[in-house]
């Protein structure tokens, strides 16, 4: 995509692409898991007495960290299928 007013100053080529269909196999294979250590770290905490360790705060943070890498997923997830889906339609046009 060329901004107007901006010249180029990479060296890839005017046709590059980013690699969708990894992109699309890491966001179906990973945000199932990091939703699931979303979960299991959340519920570890909730559970997690006063004087053990890991502590409770520690075990919330790597769910907070769990959910961002989650959200992150699904959106890079939602990205790559409109991606894809205005590839297609391009397609069809020619």
């Amino acid at each position: 995509m060329r901004i107007p007013g901006r010249s180029r100053t990479g060296t890839e080529p005017v046709t590059a692409r980013s690699a969708l269909k990894l992109r699309l196999l890491l966001s179906v294979l990973y945000t199932p898991v990091f939703l699931a250590g979303t979960v299991f770290f959340a519920l570890w905490a909730v559970r997690a007495g006063p004087n053990e360790s890991p502590s409770s705060d520690s075990l919330s943070t790597i769910a907070w960290i769990c959910a961002a890498l989650t959200l992150i997923g699904v959106i890079d997830l939602v990205v790559v299928l409109a991606r894809r889906g205005r590839e297609r339609e391009g397609r069809r046009g020619r």
